[in-house]
């Protein structure tokens, strides 16, 4: 058996047979990037020497075909290699004969490609080669010599692509691994980071921070740069004027960046974002890329850059964000909704649960606070508690005011520095402005008298120049002139002594039409961390418990409003006092107005007993007022199957009001007593059955059955 097959290459010509030579030769050079191509040299001779290789070994040179794969991305990829994909096309289609590289296992970038490509040329009849020889991946030892060098290379490069991310981890393990730097800092040439040096940028990224801790939301810090036509300085990465400022429009997304960013608080933060190789989209190698918990970035080093803000004020800005989602375990950003306790309220029934909010109409002006964890969650039972909002509202602001109050001149006094401080910072933002446009017109002003005169085409431009300056440098004057006119540096004495008034009357400071609701439940949420209510039983009783900030725990017992006389605490008691009274002889005003004065207050709708309220009352029970007595009982003795209203009432367990409602409806049969006004109703048991069905379907559903009724009028209801 010859060996010469295994000789050095230009020594193995009995493996090149004339049908290769009739066939094209290809050579292929893999580079990553377009940058190789234009500035790397190298290749290109690398391609010359492999052209004049194929030309010893017997193809002519219009035959010899060169492949650059310079589409890849990383020698880690197997996207967007478009000269690999044409490579192994041309090796399908048969119009190929040898494929010359400058070492075979570099030909694909991935285990998978490489025996993809050997077993296509060991059908298609083509031939590889290298310097070491050329390669028949027909034969067996060929390609077994083939397939361990693909995967020897596939090792190597793991290897080294390992080797490479230890040394980057272990110099950002010694904060010495340049990390891009965020809005407000630059880099020096020796690569110590530093505050931005421009003054102007500095300030606007200590008013970022300030506004957010006073307004707590990042859409509101982003309506207030708005509205004070503040700009974000951003150092432009690229082009011409590279390293240079420039001012733009704030937006919410670089907001957000910016105050989740720990480099601000003095932090040198590496491996925040990691790549997961399930998210990756091929052909777009910068995706895949997830934001990790601050437990899982691979080095966190505090101290080592200089700060804006405490960790302390980073650590609550974070918070304060994730508290501004709306979740099932944060309360979310205050709205100015009505529901003044929204995302604070927990059920002292069930466990705690976070206890909804409903709106009963489309304003969302009449809400209640709902407790259906149970029912949302496993879908048994019915709510576990309602309570009507404003009720509960009414409470916890007088527990506020009242914590409040002794604190009330203090707070002012606060409140008075800050909003100085805050028209202090707007202020200077406002004069390094100006100063920044003055420097611009007068450098425009230098470039224009620089000029020579004769040299029109220039000069025309620098004047335009000049000119758009100076109007620039105007227009602020004015718009900062107007600005000190409506908000002065400093408060005035009568804008002092208001807020000082405003501290003795806070009741009023809540209540004013400027106050928001958005407002309100920003002050409750500083000082509440979480309430839990219960209603106790059924009745109009809530006993509340607030946990206030710090810890500290109150409770007490808050009324709401219920729909029915016997739900109240004090029913058994008021309905002694109305039958006393009624013995007494005392009409239905006067017991009334007796009720009123000694403090029962009926469930719902009104504040104060009415004598029609009374009235009901009375015939539920069967009371006489003096008025009443001696009239004959003309229903004192019904047939079976007959009713009185009140009696009807009673059995049925609801108002006397909603039984004369349906006998008008003419869903229950009834006509007058002879010689008298009052009604019999006729209801055996059938019926009986039908009227309580009726009874406990939901509210509204006969209004909705209307709306459900064919066009022609022609419905049926049950």
């Amino acid at each position: 058996m010859s060996l010469g097959r295994y000789r050095p290459w230009g020594q193995s010509q009995e493996k090149i047979r004339p049908e290769h030579r009739d066939r094209a030769a290809v050579v292929y050079v893999r580079q990553s990037s377009r940058q190789q191509v234009l500035e790397h040299s190298e290749s290109t001779r690398l391609q010359y020497a492999l052209a004049e290789r194929a030309a010893a070994l017997g193809w002519a040179r219009s035959r010899v075909v060169v492949i650059d794969d310079d589409l890849g991305v990383s020698a880690a990829t197997a996207d967007a290699r478009a000269g690999f994909a044409r490579l192994v096309t041309e090796v399908t289609m048969g119009r190929v004969g040898i494929v010359l590289g400058i070492e075979m296992s570099r030909l694909a970038r991935t285990g998978r490609d490489w025996h993809q490509l050997l077993e296509l040329c060991s059908l298609s009849g083509v031939l590889l080669a290298d310097p070491d020889g050329v390669y028949d991946p027909g034969f067996y030892n060929d390609r077994l010599l083939l397939g361990l060098k693909g995967t020897m290379s596939e090792a190597e490069l793991y290897l080294i692509r390992q080797r490479m991310l230890s040394g980057k981890l272990a110099k950002a393990e010694r904060g010495e691994l340049a990390i891009p730097l965020p809005i407000g800092y630059v880099r020096r040439p020796s690569g110590e980071v530093i505050l931005d040096p421009d003054e102007q940028a500095q300030h606007v990224v200590r008013l970022v921070f300030s506004t957010f801790a006073r307004l707590g939301t990042l859409n509101a810090v982003l309506r207030y740069l708005v509205e004070h036509q503040v700009q974000l300085p951003v150092r432009v990465h690229g082009g011409p004027a590279k390293g240079e400022i420039e001012w733009r429009r704030p937006n919410r997304e670089t907001l957000q960046i910016m105050l989740h960013n720990p480099v601000y608080a003095g932090y040198y933060a590496y491996g925040r974002r990691q790549v997961e190789p399930r998210r990756k989209v091929p052909g777009r190698p910068s995706t895949g890329r997830v934001v990790k918990p601050t437990g899982e970035w691979l080095v966190l080093l505090p101290g080592r850059l200089p700060a804006y803000i405490t960790a302390e004020q980073y650590e609550a800005n974070v918070a304060r964000m994730a508290a501004n989602r709306q979740t099932a375990a944060t309360p979310g950003a205050p709205r100015d909704g009505s529901a003044l306790l929204s995302g604070l309220l927990r059920c002292g029934r069930c466990g705690e649960h976070r206890m909804s909010v409903r709106y009963h109409d489309g304003r969302g002006s009449a809400h209640g606070y709902v407790c259906a964890f149970y029912q949302v969650n496993y879908g048994t039972g019915g709510p576990c508690q309602h309570i009507a909002g404003p009720a509960l509202d009414a409470y916890v602001t007088g527990q506020v005011l009242e914590a409040v109050a002794p604190a009330a001149l203090e707070v002012s006094l606060a409140a008075a520095g800050q909003a100085e401080a805050e028209r202090a910072m707007l202020d200077k933002l406002w004069r390094q402005r100006l100063e920044r446009a003055r420097y611009a017109a007068d450098r425009a002003r230098r470039q224009y008298q620089l000029a020579e005169p004769e040299n029109r085409l220039v000069v025309r431009q620098l004047e335009t120049d000049w000119e758009a300056a100076l109007a620039e440098a105007d227009r602020l004057q004015a718009d900062y002139q107007r600005f000190t006119e409506e908000l002065p540096k400093t408060l005035t004495a009568a804008e002092r002594a208001a807020i000082q008034a405003l501290a003795s009357d806070l009741p009023r400071v809540w209540d004013a039409p400027s106050t928001t609701q958005a407002d309100r439940k920003e002050l409750l949420r500083i000082l509440i961390e979480k309430i839990t209510v219960a209603v106790a039983g059924t009745s109009e009783l809530v006993d509340v418990t607030i946990t206030w900030a710090g810890g500290h725990q109150t409770t007490g017992q808050a009324v709401r409003p219920v729909a029915r006389l016997d739900q109240l605490s004090y029913y058994p008691a008021l309905l002694t006092r109305v039958t006393e009274l009624a013995e007494a002889g005392c009409t239905t005003r006067q017991i009334a107005g007796i009720l009123n004065t000694e403090g029962f207050r009926p469930p719902k709708r009104t504040s104060q007993f009415r004598p029609d309220q009374v009235r009901i009352l009375l015939n539920q029970h069967d009371l006489r007022t003096r008025q009443q007595r001696g009239r004959p009982a003309a229903l004192a003795s019904l047939a079976p199957g007959q009713w009185s209203v009140p009696g009807l009432a009673a059995a049925l367990g609801m108002p006397t009001a909603t039984v004369y409602n349906w006998i008008y409806r003419g869903w229950i049969t009834a006509q007058h007593a002879p010689a008298s006004k009052c009604w019999i109703i006729t209801a055996d048991a059938a019926e009986m059955q039908q009227l309580r069905e009726r009874r406990d379907r939901p509210a509204g559903f006969y209004a909705r059955a209307r709306w459900n009724q064919p066009a022609n009028g022609q419905g049926t209801r049950q």
